[in-house]
């Protein structure tokens, strides 16, 4: 388990403004990791209140030692995934080195804030990139909670699969369409049945959205070697939002393997990564298990895991219109769920995916399914909030949706907190509905 330790301090502040917000969501006690374009070059940062602090200017000073400037040097090419690889001291020192270098108490605080506009450009000025460079992508399906309403919806005697409650269930997702938060997401062209059964080409008619969390692999597994729950989170680096876009309507029809073209077109994910040591303040034990449900496996039992493995975390999305926006009228909040609500841990999802052998390596992504509980403002995703349909959300100005239309921005947040501790965010996962393009056309 990661310790607290100096850079969890509630009582520290940044010498960076911006950062001292009570509702900041990179305040000093976060500090996550990134990846952009400054000039045309991709670099890597880490976000401080609006400031990122780049990596290879502050890599090109000289001033760090030992681990923290080996860290720094792994990540000064454009890329996070070599300081992800690196045992997890190596980010630890970083991160320790950067704290002191941002606390308005810091030994190189002064140093740093006389060349604060080469080393702490804007936030706003920049142009984001994937976090990482993501090689597989594995979404998970655990909200026990969307996955029987979606049963019901289909008409299923058994809403939830056999296997649900013995194993955390998953499928192969496409990694050379996710895309980081912002612009667009163009609504696909597929085959789906229209209102009267007939199988139809054409753009998707019911477009959705996913509340998810995901998790980014630190160091992988040989093939063949599992990883152990209680071992699981020292191969994660953190977390992320993901917005898993669905085509409803087509995934469907063509849903008999699993999901395929009416997930494939696009998937949006937040562009910092909050270190699993980040998180260590709201570390929890996760929800217990329902008396009756079948016991863990042995492979999915694990003392830490049981005692940390869940998270003090609320997770939100918001919707906003074209009307809306034209009217000068803020999105409304939609959802509003807890991590509390996903029946497995990321680290049963770890052992789980790797207990057949398989493989991890540095950069991938496990996202954990729709995040919906049993209160109906906790349903993540717009098939729920509708009734697959039945009953249209009526949004303040009088406009309904069943689903969402060409020009609708769904905007997703989390935040972790604990009494006593400094909350601290994730940034935002955004993504704009645009209108299917002419058939055979390029973007």
């Amino acid at each position: 388990m990661t310790a607290l330790n100096l850079t969890h301090d509630p009582a520290a502040r940044s010498w960076v403004e911006t950062a001292n917000a009570p509702d900041a969501d990179f305040p000093l006690q976060n500090l996550p990791f990134g990846a952009f374009l400054r000039d045309g070059d991709a670099r890597t940062g880490v976000a401080i209140g609006d400031r990122v602090l780049d990596l290879k200017a502050l890599h090109a000073t000289g001033w760090l030692e030992g681990d923290a400037a080996l860290a720094c040097a792994a990540a000064a090419g454009g890329t996070l995934n070599p300081l992800m690889a690196m045992a997890p001291r190596y980010a630890s020192a970083l991160r320790a080195a950067l704290f002191d270098m941002l606390s308005a108490s810091g030994t190189l605080a002064t140093r740093v804030r006389e060349h604060a506009e080469a080393l702490l450009p804007g936030m706003e000025a920049m142009t984001m990139r994937l976090p990482c460079e993501i090689g597989d992508y594995t979404d998970f399906l655990t909200s026990l909670h969307h996955t029987e309403r979606h049963g019901r919806y289909k008409g299923l005697a058994d809403p939830l699969p056999p296997a649900f409650k013995s194993l955390p269930i998953a499928y192969h997702g496409r990694a050379s369409s996710l895309r980081v938060s912002g612009g667009e997401v163009r609504r696909p062209w597929g085959q789906y049945r229209d209102p009267d059964g007939a199988v139809r080409f054409g753009p998707a008619p019911a477009m959705d959205f996913e509340l998810e969390l995901a998790a980014v692999v630190a160091r992988g597994n040989a093939l063949t070697q599992p990883i152990a729950v209680d071992d699981a989170r020292a191969h994660l680096f953190g977390y992320c939002l993901l917005n898993d876009w669905s085509a409803k309507s087509i995934q469907w029809f063509e849903q008999v393997l699993g999901p395929f073209l009416g997930k494939s077109f696009h998937t949006s994910l937040s562009p910092w990564i909050v270190t699993e040591e980040a998180l260590a303040p709201f570390r929890k034990a996760p929800p217990a298990r329902a008396g009756g449900d079948p016991p863990l496996m042995p492979h999915l039992h694990g003392a830490r895991d049981q005692e940390t493995g869940g998270l003090h975390l609320t997770l939100e999305a918001r919707l906003s219109t074209g009307h809306l926006r034209a009217d000068g009228a803020p999105a409304i909040v939609i959802t509003q769920t807890h991590l509390d609500n996903l029946y497995w841990t990321f680290a049963q999802m770890v052992a789980h995916h790797t207990s057949n052998g398989c493989n991890l390596r540095t950069g991938d992504l496990l996202g954990s399914g729709t995040i919906s509980g049993a209160a109906d403002a906790a349903r993540a995703c717009l098939t729920e909030l509708t009734n697959a349909g039945k009953d249209p959300l009526v949004l303040p100005n009088g406009e309904t949706r069943t689903a969402l239309e060409d020009g609708d921005e769904i905007v997703l947040r989390a935040r972790a907190s604990a009494p006593g501790m400094v909350s601290i965010g994730f940034g935002a996962c955004r993504g704009r509905i645009a209108p299917a393009l002419p058939w055979g056309l390029a973007a």
